[in-house]
């Protein structure tokens, strides 16, 4: 009897230890995600794959970062979806992760692409409006130039015509 209830014991272990084990192992999709272009400015369109298993490819599978709104998977056919997506104006630069909502369940890929920043091109006279002391002081010398050039000509021109 004892024997009789071990076994039927151990047989039910088992079955909960059989039945619970596919359901654990079997969420390993998607298994990447990749972004074209991998490096993008703020503002710029990204196409993101996701591969790996057809649990992304079902109606209502997302994916969603930090850099871009939640927006909504399309099947390729197969194991693969797409998602284009518009990085937003005011993302920072650096590395972002994807998350992936499949089947209710969520997985996040680190690393899938980056935001580069402006370029730091220096002052190159862009922080004054108007002229310079400089652009002053330029100018006033060619005028003064020119008057005392035009002066001179026309002196000289003038003594022509008493000769």
């Amino acid at each position: 009897m004892r024997t009789t209830r071990a076994l039927a014991a151990s047989a039910a272990a088992v079955a909960l230890v059989g039945l619970a084990a596919p359901s654990a192992a079997a969420w390993d999709q998607p298994s990447s995600v990749t972004a074209a272009p991998s490096a993008i400015a703020r503002g710029g369109q990204l196409v993101l794959t996701v591969s790996g298993g057809d649990a992304c490819t079902m109606t209502g599978s997302t994916i969603s970062s930090n850099a871009f709104p939640t927006t909504n998977l399309t099947s390729m056919g197969g194991t693969t979806a797409t998602a284009t997506v518009r990085v937003n104006s005011n993302a920072g630069p650096g590395s972002y992760s994807v998350t992936t909502h499949c089947e209710g369940k969520r997985k996040t890929f680190n690393g899938v692409f980056t935001v580069i920043g402006g370029v730091r091109g220096g002052l190159g006279g862009s922080n004054s409006t108007g002229a310079t002391p400089t652009d002053i002081a330029i100018g006033g010398g060619l005028v003064t130039a020119a008057v005392v050039g035009g002066g001179v000509f026309w002196m000289r021109r003038r003594s022509e015509n008493k000769i």
